[in-house]
């Protein structure tokens, strides 16, 4: 029997300063080349000094890489290789690149360790790995509703929200519970990018499967720029909230423990809740969680399947 052919597997995310040294330049690298203003970067310095320093998004995500890899190869063993490239750290997506052609692989699948599309964030990605790609390059577009991350968040939500309720003394059905993802600019809507409606799939189909009954959107983390960003943010939503006691953030948009959770989140908008009479907290996120990684692996094989 001919073996078939190994398939390449980039996994792609974000990146983070991998020192409190290395903010200014990776803020610079966000920023196309153009250094922050010293307000801007002392901000940035604040923000991560609050969390420890530094972000642990990257040893998070080398855990995805190495539970995901694992779990491709008890599905299909020696059919996988794979690599890591990030967006605005090393090792860059042009790294991953060059490591999958290195290893001679003439086909490979890209996945982008965020479940939402939109050509702000997953086309710009898949626009730097074609660009450099000596190989054939099918790109996972977006997951959104893949099953096992739909449970993972339902069951996330109902075990969090039974927690916060008993916490705040307050039944679980009188928790208000906002699904979020990173806010993009406002003119993705006029482009027709599918970014804001598939946030809202996801959080349809999470209620769905937990039977939920409150809950809405909210978008956080917005960019510190002059356009407008979408809205409405998680802490105007907050502002809104009249007579409510508990509050409960599922973080749909993100995968992994980093600024924009530990402290956009858990330090702001927990403060925010809190001078407001609330208690907020959040679902836990997936990180390397097994049974994620599990199903992230079935993602990647179906799409392997087909080449």
């Amino acid at each position: 029997m001919k073996q078939r052919k190994q398939i390449g597997v980039l996994v792609m995310a974000y990146g983070t300063a991998s020192s409190p040294e290395h903010i200014e330049a990776y803020y610079t690298h966000i920023r196309h080349g153009r250094p922050p203003t010293p307000e801007l970067l002392a901000d940035l310095q604040r923000r991560y000094a609050a969390i420890g320093g530094i972000s642990p998004l990257f040893e998070r995500t080398q855990a995805q890489v190495a539970g995901l890899s694992a779990a491709l190869e008890r599905l299909a063993p020696g059919r996988y290789r794979v690599a890591l490239g990030m967006k605005h750290a090393p090792p860059f997506l042009e790294d991953g690149v060059a490591e999958l052609a290195a290893s001679g692989v003439q086909q490979v699948i890209g996945l982008v360790l965020a479940p939402h599309y939109s050509a702000l964030s997953i086309g710009e990605y898949e626009e730097r790995v074609r660009a450099a790609a000596p190989f054939e390059f099918t790109m996972i577009h977006q997951w959104h509703l893949a099953p096992g991350y739909v449970r993972f968040l339902a069951d996330e939500v109902l075990s969090q929200r039974a927690q916060l309720a008993s916490e705040a003394g307050i039944e679980p059905e009188a928790v208000e519970i906002f699904f979020t993802a990173h806010s993009l600019p406002a003119r993705v809507r006029a482009m027709g990018d599918p970014y804001e409606q598939q946030l809202r799939e996801t959080a349809e189909a999470v209620a769905q499967v937990a039977g939920l009954k409150r809950w809405s959107l909210a978008w956080q983390s917005a960019g510190r720029t002059s356009e407008a960003w979408l809205g409405p943010d998680l802490l105007q939503r907050l502002d809104e909230l009249k007579g409510v006691r508990g509050v409960l953030v599922c973080p749909a948009g993100f995968v992994s423990d980093h600024l924009e959770v530990l402290y956009d989140l858990d330090i702001e908008a927990k403060a925010y809740a809190e001078e407001r009479g609330m208690l907020l907290r959040r679902t836990r996120m997936p990180n390397d969680d097994p049974a994620f990684l599990e199903m992230l692996a079935e993602v990647v094989h179906e799409q392997g399947g087909t080449l």
